[in-house]
């Protein structure tokens, strides 16, 4: 299939205006024209994956972490940045990166971590401000039913764990057309009053194109009246890290070793323990220092993220534990995850997970 078929799928689940401000998720290299047949996925992208690609036949590389963070100026291969883009483009690989869009997403990395530690009541840890709009249209009696059913398809009137969220109210709109007009109802040159109904629903600002062709097939009116609004609320599906609870509460050293054997880590460094049992656990995986408010603010019992530095770990200040499980430890299972997203989405494409281990932090047992 077209490369463009897989990009296109993995950016309707996180789409790339999730991803943070510095981040470079989407294809970096390759041609949304080319044809793939296998893919290979990674955490990271480094010569060695590249190398794994062209011995295995993969046309493209998925990787959760960008290759380029920033732009390059010069392709002298000094750096393995150079290195991998050079040798990528020499080959004819592709390389695509998901990194902070899926993690913002509701069924993204966090949730995969919350998964592996058996959290259950998950949540967004920090909600996303700015992505949501509201459409407002005005739609005869006769058509509301059909308009709202087209407008729901379309992605429309999502709010948490509620769908087909619209308001409604009745009112009278007047119209005339000119000469050139083809009303559906009324006569031209004539003043015309019809009993309409006011529409509002709420949608992702990333539909507006899908939400606002919807409305334009489904409206009966030759000129189709709407207002759109930029909504500064919170998209409680879409932020950064995740909140859940245990099953049942348990003692600080029993956990933090349930965590080390879960996430496959060979070492937890945490702040002091509280003497408390764990019951609420907040994650992120990779550099979360940035949600700790965020996690005593939402009553957890720990923190799991990595990247910690010395002088940050004395901000827990006794309200919370914060445990650093290493960065690509936290996010290692990402691969399986797009492995099985894939693999749900296109049964008989290839796709292959990596052996090689791109962790760039070894430890000394």
């Amino acid at each position: 299939m077209k490369l463009s078929a897989l990009t296109t799928f993995l950016e309707s689940l996180a789409p790339l205006s999730y991803q943070e401000d510095y981040d470079n998720s989407g294809l970096i290299v390759g041609n949304p024209d080319q044809e793939v047949n296998q893919a290979l996925i990674s955490l990271d992208c480094t010569e060695a994956v590249v190398d794994e690609a062209i011995a295995t036949n993969c046309q493209v590389i998925i990787s959760h972490h960008p290759i380029v963070f920033k732009g390059l100026k010069k392709f002298n291969g000094k750096t393995y940045v150079e290195r991998v883009v050079e040798k990528a483009i020499r080959k004819g690989i592709a390389i695509y990166a998901i990194h902070t869009n899926l993690d913002s997403v509701m069924t993204g990395v966090n949730a995969r971590i919350c998964e592996t530690l058996g959290l259950k009541n998950t949540r967004i840890l920090a909600p996303k401000p700015n992505l949501l709009k509201k459409l407002v249209t005005f739609v005869p009696l006769s058509h509301a039913d059909a308009v709202r059913d087209t407008l729901f398809a379309a992605g429309a009137g999502n709010i948490g764990n509620y769908s087909e969220v619209s308001f409604n109210a009745e009112g009278t709109g007047t119209f005339k057309g000119n000469e050139a007009a083809n009303p559906y109802v009324g006569e031209v040159g004539q003043r015309h009053k019809e009993s309409e109904i006011r529409i509002e629903t709420i949608y992702p600002a990333n539909l507006e194109s899908k939400i606002l062709m919807a409305l334009i097939l489904a409206h009966p009116y030759e000129e189709v009246a709407y207002d759109l609004y930029n909504l500064t609320n919170q998209h409680q599906q879409v932020g950064a890290g995740m909140v859940g609870e245990l099953e049942m509460p348990l003692n600080e050293e029993s956990f933090l070793f349930q965590v080390k054997d879960k996430m496959r880590t060979h070492v937890i460094r945490h702040t002091r323990l509280l003497g408390k049992p764990i019951k609420k656990v907040a994650v992120c995986g990779g550099s979360g220092g940035f949600l700790l408010k965020h996690a005593i603010a939402a009553g957890a019992d720990i923190f799991i993220t990595a990247d910690y530095k010395y002088h940050e770990f004395f901000d827990a200040e006794g309200k919370i534990v914060i445990a650093d499980i290493g960065h690509f430890e936290s996010e290692q299972f990402t691969q399986q995850l797009l492995y099985e997203i894939i693999r749900k989405k296109f049964p008989i494409f290839a796709v292959r997970l990596t052996e090689v281990n791109t962790n760039p932090v070894k430890y000394f047992i």
